[in-house]
């Protein structure tokens, strides 16, 4: 993202003599995500965008002329997907697939084979790109904490085929190993439970408050009513309290690996 915009807002600002603090509270938002998007290093939301119109009196400029972000992702993601780079904290849960930070190359070439209509063979290489492009967070030793809670389906549903399903687990194992990632499987034999219904992630983040974000069939929504969050970020806990503790987990990736085929 170029700072085009961040220099604009800077300007406004600047013109009606207001420090980023001041803007800040005006507009509802904490001076260093003022700071983050005069800088170019953040795209703000189309709500923060509102709130920065009204407080500049810049009539819709802002709303309207929002930058736009090339890479390929579903519109109901893209929102979720700036925040994820934001993080500092993502707790995941995964009901039928492996979180896409986690993906193999060739576990997400094989979940996008099962699109409709559809991905041609240059859109399927840009949407491999953008995923794998997503786990680059994990290149920093420490942040983000990376949790994933998995529903035990995740492993027994073999996308790609054996071999792939293999490779797949065997980097999740590999780094919850080096210990970048906690991962929990909630087992079949535990029944209902509360994340049933669909899958989540829980954002924290060092300059504003938590958020949710919850999928479905060609649809998602970022939640940030603090009521909601709480609500979600409940069920996750209960449902991470009934999942196999982390060794136990592990060893049950490396086993389901084996029985894919992989072998040490």
């Amino acid at each position: 993202m170029t700072s085009t915009y961040g220099d604009w807002l800077k300007q406004q600002r600047e013109a009606a003599g207001l420090t980023q603090q001041q803007l800040a509270d005006m507009a509802v938002m904490t001076r260093s995500h003022i700071s983050h998007i005069e800088a170019g290093r953040r795209i703000p939301s189309k709500e923060d965008a509102r709130r920065l119109d009204r407080a500049l009196n810049t009539g819709n400029v802002l709303s309207s002329f929002l930058p736009q972000d090339d890479r390929a992702v579903a519109d109901h993601f893209a929102a979720a997907l700036e925040l994820e780079q934001q993080a500092t904290m993502i707790r995941e849960f995964a009901l039928s697939h492996v979180p896409g930070i986690l993906q193999t190359e060739r576990y997400v070439r094989a979940v996008l084979s099962t699109a409709f209509p559809p991905w041609s063979e240059q859109e399927c290489d840009r949407l491999v790109v953008t995923r794998l492009e997503r786990s680059k967070i994990l290149a920093d030793p420490v942040t983000p904490v990376v949790w994933a809670l998995l529903d035990e389906a995740v492993l027994r549903r073999p996308v790609g085929g054996q071999e792939v399903m293999a490779e797949q687990l065997v980097h999740i194992v590999r780094l919850v190993e080096a210990e970048r990632v906690r991962v929990h499987v909630v087992p079949f034999g535990l029944g209902a439970h509360p994340l049933l219904h669909s899958m989540v992630s829980l954002m924290w983040f060092e300059d504003q408050p938590p958020v949710a974000y919850t999928e479905g069939l060609h649809m998602g929504k970022v939640h940030d009513s603090p009521a909601l969050v709480q609500r979600i970020q409940g069920a996750y806990d209960l449902a991470l309290s009934d999942a196999l503790p982390l060794r136990e987990s592990l060893a049950l990736l490396k086993a389901t690996a084996k029985e894919y085929g992989h072998h040490d």
